[in-house]
């Protein structure tokens, strides 16, 4: 069950899109394209993993859907745009090169 939030019920991988994801807009940075927001200042988010898109090397990757929390705007990126996280592993789990082992 999703968790309810601002009026949304946020289930991320619920295999039905939500209604605002139709109107989403493609954003080229890994933010808001419309205020710079980021996916932390999202109300709802949604991952499409019904439909992975895959690339030339073979790896999967699938759209992620945001609906902004401060300007109301539904976008998505590619999951594989999003900037890496300070401390976390990379996709082949090699720990980041400044990280003290």
């Amino acid at each position: 069950m999703g968790k309810a939030l601002l009026g949304f019920t946020m289930d991320a991988f619920s295999p039905v899109p939500p209604a605002w994801a139709e109107s989403a807009t493609h954003a080229l940075q890994f933010c808001c394209p419309r205020c710079g927001a980021s996916t932390a200042q999202a109300q709802a988010v949604w991952i499409n993993r019904r439909t992975p898109v895959y690339t030339p090397n073979h790896r999967r990757k699938w759209q992620e859907f945001y609906h902004c929390g401060e300007c109301q705007t539904p976008w998505w990126a590619w999951n594989s745009d999003r900037p890496p996280t300070p401390g976390l592993s990379d996709e082949h789990g090699e720990a980041d090169e400044d990280e003290d082992v």
